[in-house]
């Protein structure tokens, strides 16, 4: 998803040869889970489904995010005989909102922007498909995009399907004062207009919410997480919910896990699909393949839009001391104008280092455990440093793209140690960050429940920056 409160111009459309293979820019590729329970074949034979009555799924990120977050998501359809050609995931442009809807702001997007181009994209995903409908599933401010794309954009006639994930359908506000004119606040024009009517969905498509018991640091009564610590937000729990909906609740999930955990995706499956899956788990691939775009900053805030001129570099490391296992990197390419930085060939067992450097960016060197299937939605995007970074002689990162860290529900911890920062309560952080000494180099651990990253210490000084990032 995205922090709401964080911080091509087109959509990329693909021949029909790259669809059919399941590459290239309409994403249509998986991506895994790396715990080690993960990353072994399903117990059970996937289903076999009625490939002529299911629908292309379009995955739509949330605020400041990219399609990336999908690739768990996606592997677990595929693991359960959802054709690889028939799941996509959006890169929006520019995916950070707008702080007032109505007023221009570089590189950020408007939900005009944000529809336009999901409605373009959905027309070129039933071209390649040949299908007359899709489904749509979206995280966080994603919601707000589809949402506004079937009410106001045309997309009730060609919408099987509407997933919710931790949508901000009420705002995460209801102010007159705080968030004047934000997407995000339930007094907007926007979420008005959206809400308006004894039912709060559109008539066609099948709608489905899933929202947290009460930890979805988005749908609190009180205003912690978006600044106004001690005051009433006018929002609750319950805020996701749209009438008219399935409403389903997930006890004990975070913001972003409801989109993302695997209790998410099998909800998701059989709403869609009409029976559930045989298996949460994701079934490994012999040969892996590997591909994304590496994508830029402007002016402090993340896009989307492809960096021409990035190098990435990646070598294979040892899993328990993150050390390279040869000197040369087992890939290296410069990226052209469209940014894809591979195909890379591996395997379910590797650990790999990606290492990216852009123009006006530290180096940035990104630990990640086994992909456990291909994916064409490994987007890389150069970190940046933090306040205080370049004071120390090496950092590193720990990173949970696809949810929160939890006190009390899950096990994380950084060289052995749980990062200052990271909230107790609600789960509502997703990074940990150490300072360690220049040198001498050494290993750093990384540890998210059962899944464990083995990082190399990089010195600060000489521009280098470090993060280890969990599937999971």
């Amino acid at each position: 998803m995205g922090d709401i409160m964080a911080s091509t111009s087109r959509p990329m459309l693909i021949p029909r040869r790259a669809a059919l293979l399941g590459g290239a820019s309409l994403l249509l590729g998986p991506a895994a889970l790396a715990q080690q329970q993960q990353q072994q074949p399903a117990a059970r034979q996937a289903p076999r489904l009625r490939i002529d009555r299911i629908p292309p799924i379009i995955f739509v990120h949330g605020n400041g995010d990219t399609a990336a977050l999908w690739h768990t998501t996606i592997w677990r359809f595929e693991s359960n005989g959802y054709p690889r050609n028939m799941l996509a995931a959006i890169d929006l442009s520019y995916p950070s909102a707008r702080g007032d809807d109505s007023k221009p702001q570089p590189f950020r997007s408007s939900t005009t922007d944000q529809r336009e181009e999901l409605a373009a994209y959905v027309r070129a995903v039933m071209t390649i498909t040949r299908r007359r409908k899709v489904a749509l599933v979206g995280s966080s401010r994603g919601c707000n995009t589809i949402r506004n794309f079937v009410k106001n954009g045309g997309g009730a006639d060609v919408v099987s399907h509407v997933v919710l994930c931790g949508g901000t359908n009420h705002g995460v506000i209801v102010s007159d004062t705080v968030l004047v004119g934000s997407e995000f606040n339930g007094a907007s024009p926007f979420l008005k207009q959206l809400n308006d009517g004894e039912n709060e969905i559109v008539p066609g498509p099948a709608f489905m919410t899933l929202r947290s018991d009460k930890f979805d640091k988005f749908a609190q009564p009180e205003g912690q997480f978006i600044g106004q610590a001690g005051k009433p937000t006018g929002v609750s729990y319950e805020g996701p919910e749209l009438k008219g909906a399935t409403n389903v609740v997930l006890p004990g999930l975070d913001h972003r896990e409801v989109a993302f955990h695997k209790l998410a995706f099998a909800r998701i499956f059989e709403f869609i699909v009409g029976q559930p899956p045989t298996s949460t788990f994701i079934a490994a691939e012999r040969e892996v393949v590997l591909n994304g775009r590496v994508t830029g900053v402007a002016d402090g805030t993340y896009t989307n839009l492809p960096v021409s001129g990035a190098q990435v570099e990646i070598f294979e490391v040892d899993p328990m001391t993150g050390v390279r296992r040869n000197r040369l990197a087992a890939h290296r390419k410069v990226t052209g104008a469209d940014g894809w930085w591979g195909p890379f060939k591996t395997n379910a067992e590797t650990f790999l280092e990606f290492v990216i450097a852009v123009s006006g960016s530290p180096t940035t060197h990104i630990y990640r455990s086994p992909f456990t299937r291909s994916t064409d939605i490994v987007h890389l995007r150069p970190g940046q440093f933090g306040r205080d970074d370049e004071k120390a002689g090496a950092v590193v990162y720990m990173s949970r793209p696809r949810g929160y860290f939890g006190h009390g529900r899950d096990k994380f911890t950084l060289d052995g140690k749980v990062p200052p920062g990271i909230n107790e309560g609600v789960p509502g952080v997703s990074i940990g960050r150490l300072a360690f000494d220049a040198a001498p180099e050494r290993t750093i651990r990384a540890v998210f429940n059962n899944e464990e990253i083995a990082a190399r210490t990089w010195p600060v000084k000489d521009g280098h920056l470090v993060i280890a990032e969990f599937h999971n």
